[in-house]
C-alpha cells in the first residue's frame, strides 16, 4: 500500500457513510393557509358553525384566487404544462405537487413549420409552438403536418423521429 492511500480510503468511507443511511422521509404536504382553513371547517360539529366557517373561508379562497395569490389547477392543466416544458432545462422543483414524480418521457405531435438555422441544421416548430433544432444526423426533409415523436435519450439528450424515419438528435430551443 502506498503512503497516504489509507487516508484516501478513510476519507472515501466517511463521505459515503451518509449515503448508506435510510432515505429521507417525504416531507408532509403543506396546503396554503386559506385552503387549509376551508378544509378545517369540516371538523366543526355544529351545522350552523360549520356553514358559517365554509361561507367565511370560501369567500377568502375566492378572493385569493381572484388576486392570484393562490392558483388552483386540475391534473389536465398540469399535464399540459409538463408537456409544454418537455426538453426545457429546469431545476428540480416540486412545482406540480409534492408527490409528483411522474416524468414525461416523450411527446407526440405534428410539425407546423421548419426552417434552417444559421449553422444549416433544421429547426422544427411544433403544434404547441415549441422549437426543436436538429443537432446531428442525416437530413430529415421534414414537412408541415408530419408527425414527430421526441423521446428522452441518454445523458440528457433527445431523439426525434419524424414521419416514422430513423431518429435524429435534437435540442429544445428557448
Amino acid at each position: 500500500m502506498k503512503p497516504g492511500s489509507g487516508l484516501v480510503i478513510l476519507v472515501s468511507a466517511l463521505c459515503a457513510a451518509p449515503l448508506l443511511g435510510k432515505e429521507k422521509p417525504p416531507e408532509p404536504t403543506v396546503q396554503p393557509a386559506v385552503f387549509q382553513a376551508l378544509l378545517d371547517c369540516q371538523a366543526i360539529a355544529d351545522p350552523a358553525g360549520r356553514l358559517a366557517c365554509f361561507d367565511r373561508t370560501s369567500t377568502a379562497l375566492a378572493a385569493a384566487a381572484t388576486s392570484k395569490s393562490i392558483l388552483v389547477v386540475d391534473r389536465a392543466t398540469v399535464d399540459k404544462t409538463k408537456r409544454s416544458l418537455f426538453g426545457v432545462a429546469m431545476p428540480k422543483a416540486k412545482l406540480f405537487g409534492e408527490n409528483d414524480s411522474e416524468e414525461i418521457e416523450q411527446i407526440e405531435t405534428t410539425i407546423t413549420s421548419t426552417y434552417f438555422a444559421r449553422d444549416g441544421m433544421t429547426v422544427f416548430v411544433l403544434a404547441d409552438g415549441a422549437r426543436w433544432k436538429q443537432t446531428e444526423g442525416r437530413n430529415t426533409f421534414a414537412k408541415p403536418g408530419q408527425p414527430i415523436i421526441i423521446k428522452k435519450g441518454a445523458l440528457g439528450s433527445f431523439i426525434a423521429k419524424i414521419n416514422g424515419q430513423i431518429g435524429v438528435r435534437v435540442i429544445r430551443l428557448p
